[in-house]
């Protein structure tokens, strides 16, 4: 059965008011500041509020609450808000919890930079900045915007990368980015990584033509060590800056 509850009733409105002021207090004990998203966290407010209604505790509510007594639930260690896995690894690893609602003031900081990035990028307002560009390519999925940007940089001596088209040769031929400092085609993938090898701790954007291969070169390059690997996701159809062909 659906557990319906009337958010418009006094009751749930007096317990969500407790539930602002526990999350408050949260973020209080632990150092904690709130998402910058004004949305997750009254979600995930509501989300607790209705748990504390129905079962009496504020369980955690991004995951299902498992058992049907108290002593089930208990036994099935279901997660109650600030659960232990947030305090102990998501929140001090990722920089906020599962739900979003708890981050670290680095954590929105650099969200922040991120919207400004964002925005830079694809407006093309201005050029980045060389602490904008290293935040940037610690992503690792980047549009063409981003990487055309990040390209413009490059140009300018504020930030190094490797841009890698794996790729065919006949493909490479044909169109390129330009800028591109490697071909390492899929087929001959291991093999021809040795070319870059010496780059392995340094930023490596890659890149093919709809961003499919480049994603699964990106993983395994990761798995081999490549220590910052970024991958353009929509490939070189979705890169609007400039392109070259010939041997």
């Amino acid at each position: 059965m659906i557990a319906k509850i009337d958010i418009s009733s006094d009751e749930y409105k007096s317990e969500l008011e407790k539930t602002v002021k526990f999350s408050d207090k949260v973020n209080e004990q632990f150092g904690y500041v709130y998402n910058p998203d004004p949305e997750i966290n009254e979600s995930v407010q509501m989300g607790l509020t209705r748990n504390k209604m129905i079962y009496g505790k504020r369980f955690c509510p991004c995951f299902m609450v498992i058992g049907e007594t108290k002593e089930e639930q208990k036994e099935a260690d279901n997660r109650i808000c600030p659960c232990k896995p947030a305090i102990e690894k998501e929140i001090p690893e990722q920089g906020s919890c599962h739900c979003g609602i708890f981050c670290t003031p680095e954590y929105v900081a650099q969200h922040k930079q991120e919207e400004v990035i964002d925005k830079v990028t694809h407006t093309h307002s201005r050029g980045l900045t060389k602490e904008e560009c290293e935040i940037l390519l610690k992503k690792e999925q980047l549009d063409g915007d981003e990487l055309e940007a990040l390209l413009e940089a490059k140009n300018l001596d504020f930030i190094n990368f490797t841009l890698v088209d794996v790729r065919e040769w006949m493909e490479w031929q044909q169109m390129r980015i330009v800028g591109t400092d490697a071909l390492v085609p899929t087929t001959s993938f291991y093999e021809a990584l040795s070319q870059i090898e010496d780059k392995k701790f340094e930023p490596i954007i890659v890149y093919c033509l709809t961003g499919s291969r480049s994603n699964y070169c990106m993983n395994a390059m990761k798995q081999m060590g490549y220590a910052q690997v970024s991958n353009l996701t929509y490939g070189i159809v979705s890169f609007h800056g400039d392109k070259e062909s010939g041997a």
